[in-house]
């Protein structure tokens, strides 16, 4: 399916404090040139669709037109380069994203940035810009755990995926690393078997991911964990994208 590839992947989480708690799942993932989405056989749309209004930007425009848009408020210009996602695609009508990423190049193939989208379970999003020179370090400013604050710093390291996927990041708060995630995955093919295959190894794979963190949030709760209040406006999903610069970030 034209020059996308699937990832098999295993997700795990870290929390060091003020509790030690961890998990991990398997599920998989979607990585798609902008400029070349998969064409997949009408039987097997409903297990993968790619719709902009899954995204920041406008949802009447095309993804790779919002993420130019998007590149352009912020001094960038890949003249016609390339723009790779990993992402989860919408299955059977459902999708959620904790996280996605856009790996953008220049005309000359030259690495301009990466562009790291999260989504928390309340339908807000936010973009945060990674420039090359800045070494993968951003201050948090988006809410997406209910139990720490929208302070520290995020870490990440974030290659573009090649045979294999290896990501994680990092939350960095007052000298301590309270939060780690990593995402590691083998690549492949994407063809149609290989995407049923899946498919029958993980059901409902964006559904299963979504009450994967919901079921894990009550059991911290449960636990004792306090809730930190919410910002006011973060529950409502952006049209347009609040962008934080790494150069802007914490030193």
């Amino acid at each position: 399916m034209t020059t996308a590839a699937l990832y098999e992947c295993q997700v795990r989480h870290v929390r060091t404090s003020p509790i030690r708690h961890g998990f991990s799942y398997r599920t998989y993932m979607w990585l798609v040139d902008l400029d070349d989405l998969p064409a997949l056989p009408a039987p097997l749309r409903c297990l993968a669709r790619f719709h902009p209004r899954d995204h920041l930007g406008d949802p009447a425009a095309t993804l790779r037109a919002n993420m130019d848009r998007f590149l352009a408020d912020n001094q960038i210009d890949l003249r016609g380069g390339r723009i790779r996602m990993l992402s989860n695609a919408r299955v059977l009508g459902h999708v959620f994203n904790p996280l996605t990423l856009f790996w953008c190049r220049d005309a000359a193939g030259t690495a301009a940035c990466v562009v790291a989208e999260v989504h928390n379970t309340y339908g807000g999003r936010h973009r945060y810009l990674l420039l090359p020179e800045d070494e993968g370090r951003v201050a948090k400013n988006f809410y997406v755990s209910p139990f720490f604050p929208v302070d520290g710093e995020y870490r990440m390291r974030l290659p573009e995926p090649a045979d294999g996927l290896d990501i994680t990041v990092s939350l960095h708060r007052e000298g301590a690393v309270p939060f780690v995630a990593r995402l590691t995955g083998d690549r492949r093919p994407a063809t149609a078997a290989a995407l049923i295959r899946l498919a029958l190894r993980h059901p409902c794979v964006t559904l299963a991911v979504s009450a994967r963190i919901r079921l894990q949030g009550i059991y911290l709760y449960l636990r004792g964990l306090p809730v930190q209040p919410r910002p006011a406006g973060d529950h409502m999903p952006a049209r347009t994208p609040r962008v934080t610069q790494i150069r802007k970030g914490l030193r």
